[in-house]
């Protein structure tokens, strides 16, 4: 494969934590969504989600690792360090809701982007695509929140 999705197809295919994100995709279906992405390279301490910002995009973990907390009464708390082959932001893609939590590059990261209207312009072009990729987010969504600890972490 040599699509520019290569690096995020591997990390995605290695990813075996408990919530990993799993779409079922050909190779073209692969080199189709890339045209629906934008890669985001992210430095140390960039911040790639605001804690009740109003931002839908969802992100896919292609490198680097992410860190999610939440800033409180009681100050800063941890939830979780996402790493390559998974996902954030799902939770705001779905709900419309502010984001619930902040998510930071712990180092050097790179991420890329779905808008919603990018994922609008797939669905109606690309149903099967787009049918596939909300099922695989859906079930990222499921699994975190069985699990207590990770339930918090739904970005």
């Amino acid at each position: 494969m040599s699509s520019p999705l290569q690096e995020l197809c591997r990390a995605i295919a290695q990813n075996t934590s408990y919530d990993a994100f799993a779409p079922v995709f050909t190779l073209p279906q692969w080199d189709t969504l890339v045209g629906y992405l934008q890669a985001i390279d992210l430095p140390p301490g960039q911040v790639l989600i605001d804690q009740g910002a109003q931002d839908r995009a969802v992100f896919f973990i292609e490198s680097g690792a992410l860190s999610v907390h939440v800033v409180g009464d009681k100050g800063q708390m941890q939830l979780a360090i996402l790493n390559p082959g998974s996902v954030v932001g799902e939770g705001s893609f779905f709900s419309r809701l502010p984001r619930s939590a902040n998510v930071v590059a712990t180092g050097p990261a790179r991420v890329w982007r779905m808008t919603p209207i990018r994922f609008a312009e797939m669905s109606n072009r690309q149903p099967n695509l787009a049918l596939e990729l909300v099922m695989a987010l859906g079930a990222v969504i499921a699994k975190r929140m069985v699990n207590k600890p990770k339930r918090v972490a739904v970005t």
